[in-house]
């Protein structure tokens, strides 16, 4: 399916506000409601749609520390590599994960609620992560810019 200037236009609505109604939706989008629904419902079950989720304050439910942790793996087999990911999605306070190109295997991205916390995540979860042979660990000290919308 190739998307055209309005499924774009929906895609980048609903990125924005994902809980915009038809009504408001079509308007925006310059379709009836009805050919604004059909084209939502194209773009949910042709996968652009992923999820609607809500995006939730960090500071407010007390985990306003962001740390970036780079991994070193002791080496790259299948057998690490998978032991690693499956230990790693199981620990709560890790965001995102991503297999890197460079100097770091892995970075992972871990919220907490202070130095503390993160000393505590650090020690009961990251030290246990199987097949690790080195991290470093930096803390962000300000969020200049962050967003979930994806150019559409």
């Amino acid at each position: 399916m190739s998307l055209d200037t309005i499924d774009r236009a929906i895609l980048r609505a609903l990125q924005r506000q994902g809980r915009i109604s038809n009504a408001d939706l079509s308007a925006k989008v310059h379709l009836s409601p009805s050919a604004c629904h059909r084209r939502v419902q194209r773009l949910e079950q042709s996968g652009y749609v992923r999820d609607y989720v809500a995006l939730l304050d960090a500071r407010k439910l007390g985990v306003s520390t962001t740390v970036f942790v780079e991994i070193t793996l002791q080496g790259q087999s299948d057998e690490i590599l998978e032991a690693f990911e499956t230990a790693v999605s199981r620990i709560p306070d890790v965001l995102e994960c991503h297999l890197m190109a460079g100097t770091a295997d892995y970075i992972l991205k871990v919220v907490a609620e202070s130095t503390e916390d993160f000393a505590r995540i650090h020690r009961q979860h990251l030290t246990r992560l199987p097949g690790v042979a080195q991290m470093q660990s930096s803390f962000a000290l300000r969020t200049v810019f962050k967003t979930t919308a994806l150019p559409v």
